[in-house]
């Protein structure tokens, strides 16, 4: 009982870490107490289920909001609802239940502190591959001055090895274990021989975001479609026309709810032409393009000041039940109101805005580090990511996926221009700093600062290569430990 105690507290602690409570200081401490239980427990199976059950609950906890969004915009019952969401968080748990069962070896040893630390990365490197990713335990430190230098370096996953080594190092501590088996936390202080965070400078560009606030539920017609649009251009030129002494040279338009089209809609182009017109900006916007087979795809358009398109992004990773259903669940609507599953992009496109280059990414994919980095490794200055985050409701999701993309931001040293339908729209700086940012759920526009930055860090040049190497070492720490 004392174990199971234990291993379901470390996933309070985790879910505490992040938005709502965002109590961010328990990051480096939510894994002892599970670690002391598998520590203890020197049976595979019961090692196995005490990260499953703590699995399980943290996912309950920390995304509780899929429930909701099956029931309210999935036409399924409450109770198939919170069957599906059952599913899920059993199977994402499996990523936890796996840790906790190889943990239990290292642990054991003198090199159990990096061995841990470097298991849990592996582990969590995979859950993008596996089907759904979403917090990483590094995320936490977003606001972490030390460990945030690690993020050009390492990504996100050189915080989670600095949490989860503390928290293996309090394990140990917690065990009664020989000092000298906690040494190895003499490495956590090399952060501070690492470059400083940017300082916080005002942006040498302009950019108008919109965020239009439009209802999730509507039932669009070709009239109320038309007249949306009139309403994005009112309020686009209302954002620029309110501080004239600084013209944007783009206007941002998130990913929408409403159904907008640019080959089929004669009228889109044309409000669209008349805005680009009058503002000379660039404008990019979210939109539903087609496949040569007429799959609908999430796309992202950019429009020069002319009026032309110049080039179009699809979103290459989709959400489950949100763009498409995954088999055997046909029975679920999809949260989009699109006919058909979308099909998912095949590439990343860089394009260009005057002399420089951006490179937009879309909704949930600002979960994939290794993914956006591929954006400025193209070689974007600049990233934008548009998003949809209506379908959150009024949960903590819209700050948890701010966090993802405050993350992408620091991992890159780009300014990071992020725009809703109704929140959060904000604008991030190169250190993953919230430098502006509107209220959610009302209809505004922000005339923010950012800058065009084309040096590439470490690991915008090499991507996951600290998870591959921390696979190495969990790898060989393992088989070290079964020879032994």
């Amino acid at each position: 009982m004392l174990n199971w105690a234990l291993a379901l507290l470390s996933a309070v602690l985790l879910i505490l870490a992040f938005p709502n409570a965002n109590l961010a200081w328990l990051a480096p401490v939510a894994l002892t107490p599970l670690l002391v239980a598998v520590a203890r427990e020197r049976r595979r199976f019961p090692r196995f289920l005490l990260g499953f059950g703590a699995g399980v609950v943290y996912w309950f906890g920390v995304c509780y909001w899929i429930q909701h969004n099956l029931a309210a915009n999935g036409g399924v019952s409450e109770a198939v609802a919170w069957a599906l969401f059952l599913l899920f968080a059993v199977a994402k748990a499996m990523h936890l239940a796996v840790f906790a069962l190889l943990a239990g070896w290292p642990m054991r040893r003198w090199w159990a502190v990096p061995a841990v630390a470097a298991l849990w990365v592996a582990v969590e490197a995979t859950h993008g591959t596996l089907g759904f990713a979403w917090l990483a335990l590094g995320n936490a430190g977003i606001d972490m001055g030390i460990p945030m230098r690690l993020a050009p370096f390492t990504g996100v996953y050189g915080l989670s090895f600095l949490f989860a080594m503390m928290g293996a190092a309090l394990a140990l501590a917690a065990l009664r274990r020989p000092r000298r088996e906690l040494l190895w936390l003499a490495l956590a202080p090399l952060a501070l021989l690492l470059p400083q965070l940017p300082n916080a400078r005002p942006g040498g560009e302009t950019a108008l975001l919109v965020q239009p606030n439009l209802s999730e539920s509507e039932e669009w017609t070709a009239p109320s479609v038309d007249r949306m649009q009139q309403r994005l251009v009112e309020l686009s030129l209302r954002g620029v026309l309110a501080d004239i002494a600084h013209p944007p040279s783009i206007v941002v338009w998130p990913e929408m709810p409403a159904p907008l089209y640019w080959d089929e809609d004669s009228n889109f182009r044309k409000h669209s032409t008349s805005l680009t017109s009058a503002t000379h900006a660039y404008l990019l916007t979210g939109l539903v393009a087609h496949t040569p087979r007429g799959a609908p795809l999430n796309s992202a358009l950019l429009v020069s000041p002319a009026g032309y398109p110049l080039s179009r992004y699809d979103k290459v990773n989709l959400v489950p039940f949100g763009e498409f259903v995954p088999w055997p669940f046909g029975f679920v609507n999809k949260i989009s109101t699109e006919a058909g599953d979308f099909a998912a992009g095949r590439q990343v496109v860089v394009a260009p805005v005057g002399g420089h280059r951006i490179g937009t990414f879309i909704c949930y994919e600002s979960a994939f580090p290794n993914f956006v980095r591929q954006f400025a490794r193209e070689g974007a200055e600049a990233l934008i990511n548009i998003s949809n985050d209506g379908w959150f409701g009024r949960s903590a999701a819209r700050r948890q996926h701010l966090q993802l993309a405050r993350m992408r931001a620091a991992e890159n040293r780009r300014w990071l221009l992020r725009a809703t339908n109704d929140g959060i729209t904000a604008t991030i700086d190169p250190a993953g700093r919230v430098r502006r940012a509107l209220p959610p759920y009302v209809e505004a526009t922000s005339t923010t600062g950012f800058s065009y930055i084309a040096e590439e860090t470490v690991y915008t040049r090499f991507g996951d290569w600290f998870p591959l190497l921390c696979a190495a070492l969990a790898a060989a720490c393992l088989i070290a430990e079964r020879a032994l």
